[in-house]
């Protein structure tokens, strides 16, 4: 099982230690939010899956940007309701490809089908 230690001090001030270095989280400046960590999970998670597969079909791209919206519910427990991910993929003349091969990650990736359990999960592509 992995493990990974998170440090808080003087109330929500803290750090995620990891073997490569930190993230700061809280209040501190520059600090992530919870939901600044998790949408940064999802999309980290889902575009690793998706080079995985663009890998194995041998297809290059030359990058992507992921813009990940939200929405939380309003009854306790706030869990997200809708989450939203806009995906520009750059350099590619293989849309169609890449495209199924985005879609074969949403279902490959762990993360996205972790929270596709308590969210509405939806994705729109553009090419640039």
């Amino acid at each position: 099982m992995a493990s990974r230690t998170i440090r808080f001090e003087n109330g929500f001030n803290g750090e995620l230690l990891l073997d490569e270095g930190s993230v700061k989280i809280g209040r501190t400046p520059g600090g992530a939010a919870p939901y600044d960590m998790l949408y940064g999970a999802l999309a980290s998670c889902l575009y690793a899956t998706f080079l995985g597969i663009l890998e194995k079909k041998r297809i290059e791209i030359e990058g992507t940007e992921i813009v990940v919206e939200g929405e939380k519910r309003t009854e306790v427990p706030t869990t997200l309701k809708t989450v939203h991910l806009t995906v520009t993929i750059r350099g590619t003349d293989k849309e169609d490809a890449v495209r199924k091969s985005f879609d074969l990650a949403t279902k490959y990736c762990s993360v996205y089908q972790t929270i596709s359990h308590v969210a509405e999960m939806s994705y729109e592509l553009h090419f640039a």
